[in-house]
């Protein structure tokens, strides 16, 4: 059984999985897995792995930032899933690469796939790939057991919802509201999120629902995800690592932020 499956598996509802987002390569090229192993030990139950792209559609400042660090610090897709073989030496937490379909399709979307399975990856978001136009990766991860992960937003149909209900695998990405990635105001975020996740519920009925965008705090992330199966957090860890590094303690800093998203202290 897929790890992410396994993952969601007889958890209760007030039991939130917590999923962070972290951009491969950032800050220091060779600090990702250390970085994965400690989120776990503090709570973290699910990795999206970031893959770098030099022009993002759906990154906001904070994400384009630590892409364009990765970048600078020689990241490529063949490092990348060395980092997940490294990592499969010491942990089974579920791993979802989550970039951009142009560096795939020139990587070459059958090896990008094989290869993805072969390191021990768990599954895909490809944000700028929509269902109509899936047929360019999907034959290829469904042949490796790669779920495809697809996202609803606050102005996506009620048609639209069930669709990509029937074609993802694994959860559906609730975006908490429309616009770019990036920590927000907690009014913001709350006062849209309420009825769109209710209407996602009723439309979400086969897969989990994850939610994210703009969560930065443990409150934040109780109160989006209520009605959720579990959060996303990216942004805001993003920020966190921005400040502290390179101080002595760096990672000590990041490692209690993450404790406190996961348990409130």
């Amino acid at each position: 059984m897929n790890r992410i499956t396994k993952k969601f598996q007889g958890r209760s509802a007030d039991d939130k999985l917590m999923s962070l987002f972290i951009t491969a390569g950032y800050p220091e090229l060779d600090s990702t897995v250390e970085l994965i192993l400690g989120f776990e030990k503090n709570g973290v139950e699910m990795i999206e792995l970031g893959m770098p792209f030099s022009d993002p559609l759906a990154d906001g400042p904070t994400i384009q930032y630590s892409s364009d660090i990765a970048i600078t610090n020689g990241i490529s897709i063949d490092k990348i899933f060395g980092m997940v073989s490294e990592l499969r030496k010491h942990s089974e937490i579920p791993i979802v690469l989550m970039g951009y379909i142009n560096p795939v399709l020139r990587y070459g979307v059958k090896e990008f796939c094989e290869n993805a399975k072969k390191c021990g990856v768990d599954g895909l978001i490809i944000p700028d790939v929509p269902i109509e136009e899936n047929s360019i990766i999907e034959p290829h991860a469904q042949a490796n057991d790669l779920p495809i992960i697809y996202l609803v937003a606050p102005n996506t149909s009620d048609e639209r919802m069930r669709l990509t209900d029937s074609k993802s695998k694994g959860f559906v990405y609730c975006v908490s509201v429309t616009g770019v990635t990036g920590a927000r105001d907690d009014k913001e975020v709350s006062n849209s999120v309420d009825k769109f996740i209710m209407r996602v519920r009723s439309n979400i009925t086969k897969n989990p629902v994850m939610v994210g965008f703009g969560i930065k705090s443990y409150e934040n992330a109780k109160h989006i995800a209520l009605n959720a199966d579990g959060f996303i957090v990216g942004s805001a860890l993003i920020d966190v690592i921005k400040k502290s590094y390179p101080k002595e303690g760096w990672k000590t800093e990041l490692f209690s932020f993450v404790h406190s998203l996961k348990f409130g202290k």
